[in-house]
């Protein structure tokens, strides 16, 4: 019988080398848990996706686990580097590939992606599925009314960098088109309260627009979600033909940089104040506040400049603040105004400070300036 103390001394001196010391999967750091079928070392949540697939992958515990000469010689002989040279060869610029804190269906679609249906091999053409000319999927979405999540045909179009959705199956007319321009999805299961759960945010009468769907399958949510991928990257290197693929990844999901509640008062400091959903998002340097997570329309925003245009970011004075249940302060400096916030722990309160600093310290692009001048003229 192999020694249980030499071969996992073995395995842990592999998964210190380059490569190896970082999840196959997810890029999590410090992996202990490893694919003996696949030859790659995992962290221990994308090993329990990998259990989701016997036919194609078996995992071991790196330190706990009994391992034999030759699944000790079988990782050595590939480890992650030569593995990901095989299911990763051919992996789409547009296609998302999951971080560590990503939620769980786009973990588990991408290790189904590379290691059940190879779609990164080269063996089949997979990425026309996601570049199609049309992509049509039907999911559940939230009502504008009321809470309840109602059927609905989404049509996303390459033609002419669209997605509409239709009420029912024989509707000529879509409910809604929404342009490439400014469509961003994301993942927000716990918001929507559904492992599949995806956010699909937009401008429509120069107001952000959000629209909360998901499926009862993973596949479908996720292949939709980077089929709007592949098209916004379509329509982005139309905009800027002297522009590559990897100069606009960063563009094609925007993650917010902070969201959760927070109380505000009026323009004159005198008005209750009043609990409301902020979302904070550093690329298009806006702050935006809804009555619920779930609202399908902001009720206003805020642009955030540089510190050198006189926006600053601070903590208030707890005796200036007045008529709020919270107590912890944040004051945000504008050319035009100053908000009042308060946050209900002192947590909550650094956190946004934090985030609206950082927003402040980033260099603002032309773009920048042509949406605060937008933002201005709009008030």
């Amino acid at each position: 019988m192999a020694s249980l103390e030499r071969n996992n001394k073995i395995l842990l001196d592999l998964v210190q080398q380059p490569g190896n010391n970082l999840c196959a999967d997810c890029g999590a750091p410090e992996p202990d848990w490893a694919s003996y079928t696949l030859g790659v070392f995992v962290c221990l949540n994308c090993s329990g996706l990998h259990r989701n697939l016997p036919a194609v992958s078996k995992v071991k515990s790196i330190r706990l686990d009994l391992w034999d000469d030759s699944l000790v010689e079988f990782m050595r002989k590939w480890g992650n580097s030569a593995a990901k040279a095989i299911y990763e060869k051919c992996v789409p610029a547009f296609f998302y590939q999951p971080q560590q804190k990503d939620c769980i269906v786009l973990k588990d679609q991408w290790i189904r992606a590379k290691y059940e249906r190879r779609e990164f091999t080269g063996e089949n053409n997979f990425q026309q599925a996601y570049c199609s000319d049309w992509f049509e999927s039907t999911l559940w979405k939230k009502g504008k009314d009321n809470k309840q999540f109602l059927k609905r045909i989404f049509l996303l179009s390459r033609k002419d960098f669209t997605l509409r959705y239709f009420i029912k199956e024989d509707s000529k007319l879509p409910k809604a088109v929404i342009s490439m321009k400014d469509l961003n999805a994301v993942f927000q299961p716990e918001k929507i309260s559904h492992a599949h759960g995806l956010q699909i945010s937009y401008m429509h009468d120069k107001r952000t627009r959000n629209l909360f769907v998901y499926h009862e399958k993973g596949q479908v949510i996720v292949s939709l979600f980077n089929a709007i991928r592949a098209t916004r990257l379509a329509y982005l290197l139309k905009k800027h033909p002297t522009l590559r693929d990897n100069d606009l990844i960063s563009q094609l999901t925007v993650n917010c940089l902070k969201e959760g509640y927070m109380e505000k008062t009026g323009p004159t400091h005198r008005e209750p104040f009043k609990k409301r959903w902020f979302t904070l998002c550093s690329m298009n340097r806006k702050l935006l506040y809804f009555k619920s997570p779930l609202d399908a329309t902001e009720q206003g925003s805020v642009f955030i400049g540089t510190e050198s245009h006189s926006y600053s970011a601070s903590e208030s004075s707890r005796q200036s603040l007045r008529g709020n249940r919270w107590r912890c302060g944040i004051t945000l400096e504008t050319p035009e105004r100053q908000f009042l916030f308060m946050c209900e722990q002192e947590q909550e309160q650094k956190e946004w400070l934090e985030a609206f600093r950082k927003v402040i310290s980033q260099p603002m692009t032309p773009e920048d300036y042509a949406n605060e001048a937008s933002m201005r003229r709009g008030k």
